[in-house]
């Protein structure tokens, strides 16, 4: 069974995934990324190479997507919080996209390409 990150773990690790985009999760003691592809078909991929490397990890992650939006929510359930299997699959997910554009204000709502071309339209 995973244990919680210590406080020296978290300060060594965490501030380099928040440099990736990674944050922090009101309320919860998670880290959360949101990630916008220039398709669908790149959302996709991204997503594909993910859960194979979760289901490697035997880690899923909390995710929803929507037209090329992913958004990825890590936390250990077993120990309801932080550990190094998120840390570990948080690294791996960046490696996965380093071309999308991150969205790090998570408190502005995330418009996908279908919703872009719709306010678009006269």
């Amino acid at each position: 069974m995973a244990t919680s990150l210590t406080k020296a773990e978290r300060k060594e690790q965490l501030p380099a995934l928040e440099a990736t985009g990674w944050r922090a999760v009101s309320g919860q003691d998670a880290i959360r990324k949101i990630w916008k592809f220039r398709s669908f078909s790149e959302a996709w991929g991204f997503m594909s190479r993910a859960a194979l490397a979760a289901e490697r990890a035997n880690h899923h992650p909390e995710w929803s997507n929507r037209y090329n939006i992913v958004d990825v929510t890590l936390t250990t359930h077993d120990t309801d919080g932080l550990t190094a299997l998120d840390t570990d699959l948080a690294c791996k997910l960046d490696r996965f996209a380093p071309e999308a554009t991150v969205i790090t204000d998570h408190g502005e709502p995330v418009l996908c390409l279908c919703e872009e071309r719709a306010q678009s339209r006269p």
